[in-house]
């Protein structure tokens, strides 16, 4: 790979990875915590860039100053094997495409598609790091809560706090695949980053659901319920069902993961 592809290619990927990070679309791929992180990598990207460029003008132009003026220009045999070596050492401006992508395509985050199509099973809600009880809900008469945290209290939380109380989830509308007329809520939880996703699914139920069987997958919803006692099992994932009292469309959040 010739000098001047290795400097565009650091400048293309350091402005890219610029790009995703200061208008958010980072948070496609990544979690938040990673942020100054993808910042400093363009930074540098960046200044090794320029700094290399620099020290090549400067170079170029010691050479351009040492060379005869009165040298006979390159023999018509020397031009052929120039333009066979450029020839032969195209394919690394193949490289440039990916990065190309980045600016021109922002691919949506992961949604119903991926949990379809990659057969994933549910993640499986992780016990709390010590024996404590679990917060007091929020005040209200239907607080919010992340779908994580939903599930987790309903595996591990032996309080009953979740007995007969109104709870808001926010997610995105899932039908399996082996059953298109359920209708699933669902978030992706990551650890790190995308590829690590794993869905967090919740069953739902009751009047108000049968309504979302023809709404399309990756819908944005907020849904009011109850908690279904005894459904979340470890047969089914520790998937649960939900009653759901209403529901409504919401717009698909900035950051679409759980963590």
């Amino acid at each position: 790979m010739r000098r001047e592809t290795q400097n565009l290619l650091l400048v293309l990927l350091g402005g890219a990875l610029l790009k995703i990070a200061f208008t958010g679309t980072y948070l496609r791929y990544v979690k938040p915590a990673l942020f100054p992180w993808l910042v400093g990598a363009g930074v540098v990207m960046m200044l090794l860039a320029t700094v290399a460029i620099v020290r090549d003008i400067r170079a170029a132009r010691e050479q351009a100053r040492a060379e005869d003026p009165f040298a006979p220009p390159p023999s018509t045999g020397h031009d052929e094997h120039e333009h066979q070596h450029e020839h032969r050492t195209r394919s690394p401006w193949m490289l440039l495409l990916p990065v190309f992508a980045i600016f021109l395509i922002a691919p949506p985050a992961l949604g119903a598609d991926s949990i379809g199509r990659g057969g994933q099973q549910a993640a499986a809600p992780e016990r709390p790091g010590d024996d404590a009880l679990f917060d007091a809900l929020p005040p209200g008469p239907a607080p919010l809560l992340t779908v994580s945290e939903f599930i987790t209290r309903v595996v591990w939380d032996g309080s009953g706090s979740l007995e007969r109380r109104a709870i808001r989830l926010e997610g995105f509308v899932v039908h399996p695949e082996d059953d298109p007329g359920r209708t699933q809520l669902a978030r992706m939880r990551i650890s790190c980053c995308a590829a690590d996703a794993a869905p967090v699914l919740i069953d739902l139920a009751g009047p108000a659901a049968a309504a979302l069987a023809a709404t399309p997958p990756d819908t944005w919803i907020e849904v009011t319920g109850t908690l279904r006692a005894g459904t979340a099992t470890p047969a089914n994932g520790q998937v649960p069902t939900f009653d759901i009292t209403a529901v409504h469309g919401i717009p698909a959040p900035d950051d679409p993961y759980e963590y």
